[in-house]
């Protein structure tokens, strides 16, 4: 069973459909191929070249280009209203790609839905998991309903239903890390048919100690997202407050959103967290959930403050529809027939086991990562659940914490660092050092952004890489520095487009 037809439980329920394996995904939202998006809470999404690569396995990732547009480069907008194009790349053509999250989950249903093996169902939020029994409880509608499952696999979103489940269990540990900043989404509407910014960037208007970011549509509109600290949002409530703040450090927006006021103050306000959790996987007998063994199933998961830990952003809901899921061949990981007796398995996947925070556009490229590492481990331990998710979480955690890491440097990087002159000079040197070192100096953005290098591996390349360079700029002297100079008025020229 999969808790969550999200992007991650879609494409975890296909993968898994494929192998023959009979699944049912369960989710609390209603169906959103029938529903529109909860407005507000978007958060577009940057898919790059890992989540290219998991789309691929499922026959997307063409239909996912078609419906998305190239990003090459950041457009740094300055206090006055000025322009800075600043390209990802070195050679100025890679690019990441913009794409509704909500057109994206909708493909990935359907595709998981014409998967063999696979039942999708909607409108049941997951009450109780006990993980001896295999038994899990859902308020469907006024009423419950609950069914069995040999394997459990939470998809269900940073603050997962399925993982409250094993909170309390003794050896398991969970931290959430909130951000001071919070988020908000505005939209710059298409003007006369046409985008009013350029379609060929990532938005960013850096203010220091916060941030707005603009990602295009097809529409021609632009989604934008204001990273504001709980104060800044908290200072503005009137049209005139927000007009004078929008005029002194964003003007340029306040003539291409008509709307500007009215989105301020009616868009909620969501919350940043990085969510840490170990160890993903539980078995019933606690063998699998931490040194010391686990309680007894049977845990209610709704808190004392009445949370039901199904998010905030209205993307990771949970849902049942009481079948098994077995296929005829028995090979399903839903049903009471045939258990181990060492209970039922709780693995938890994309956020539910490491929800980051967005800014380097990776969630959802690294949960499709996980997704597609499951299929890998079940393939190479012939089926064996417990052993595939044992390896599961071993080779994944060191990969999620290391881009943890660096998605909150990359907050710092975009919302201050980039309107520094030494910054600028830094990267364009990197530029310069790529093109003349093809595949043996990478900077780190394109090592994330545009290869599948395990992210754990990364922090050392790039050390090494440095290590190197700065010995070579000390046997030339002051030509580092010319260096420095001559590569920023290079990238300078850059072309824009393939």
């Amino acid at each position: 069973m999969i808790v969550g037809a999200g992007l991650a439980g879609c494409l975890l329920a296909t993968l898994l459909g494929r192998r023959g394996i009979s699944v049912v995904v369960v989710e609390r939202r209603a169906d959103p191929r029938a529903a529109e998006p909860e407005r507000g809470r978007s958060i577009n999404l940057a898919i790059s070249a890992r989540g290219l690569d998991a789309l691929s396995a499922v026959g997307l990732r063409e239909q996912a280009l078609s419906r998305a547009l190239p990003m090459h480069g950041r457009m740094v907008h300055d206090a006055a209203g000025g322009q800075s194009f600043r390209p990802y790349s070195a050679d100025g053509r890679r690019a990441i790609h913009s794409i509704s999250r909500a057109e994206l989950n909708r493909a990935l249903l359907d595709v998981a839905a014409s998967t063999p093996g696979v039942r999708l169902t909607f409108g049941r939020r997951l009450t109780e998991v006990d993980l001896v029994t295999g038994n899990l409880l859902f308020d469907v509608g006024g009423g419950q309903a609950s069914t069995t499952a040999d394997v459990v696999l939470a998809c269900d979103g940073a603050f997962s239903a399925a993982r409250r489940a094993v909170t309390f269990r003794t050896g398991f540990t969970v931290s959430q890390e909130y951000l001071d900043h919070r988020y908000k989404e505005l939209t710059i509407p298409a003007k006369d048919g046409d985008f009013a910014l350029d379609p060929d960037a990532l938005h960013i208007w850096p203010r220091g100690s916060s941030m707005m970011i603009a990602l295009p549509n097809l529409d021609r509109s632009f989604t934008c997202t204001l990273f504001w600290t709980s104060s800044e949002f908290a200072a503005l409530t009137t049209r005139d407050e927000i007009l004078a703040h929008f005029r002194k450090h964003y003007p340029d927006v306040v003539e291409r959103a008509p709307d500007l006021v009215e989105d301020y103050q009616r868009n909620p306000i969501g919350s940043l967290a990085t969510i840490r959790a170990w160890p993903w996987v539980h078995r019933g007998t606690g063998d699998a959930g931490g040194p010391d063994g686990g309680d007894t199933g049977g845990d209610d998961i709704n808190g004392e403050n009445g949370r039901d830990g199904n998010g905030e952003n209205g993307h990771d809901g949970n849902g049942e529809n009481g079948h098994d899921g077995n296929g005829e061949n028995g090979r399903g990981i839903n049903g009471g027939g045939g258990r181990d007796v060492g209970g039922a398995i709780l693995a938890l996947v994309g956020d539910a086991a490491h929800a980051i925070v967005p800014f380097f556009g990776q969630g959802a490229n690294c949960a499709f990562e996980d997704c597609v590492e499951i299929d890998r481990c079940l393939d190479e331990a012939g089926g064996d659940w417990p052993a595939a998710l044992a390896a599961y979480e071993r080779r994944r955690k060191a990969n999620c914490d290391a881009i943890a890491e660096m998605a909150l440097d990359n907050f710092v990087e975009m919302r201050d660092r980039v309107n520094s002159r030494a910054f600028r000079a830094r990267v364009a040197a990197e530029h310069w050092l790529e093109r003349r070192l093809p595949g043996r100096y990478v900077s780190r953005y394109e090592l994330v952004s545009f290869t599948t290098m395990p992210y754990a591996r990364i922090p050392d390349r790039l050390r090494r890489q440095n290590r190197l360079t700065a010995l070579a700029a000390a046997g030339v002297g002051g030509a580092a520095a010319a260096l420095a100079a001559g590569a920023l008025r290079a990238t300078s020229r850059l072309p824009r487009r393939p």
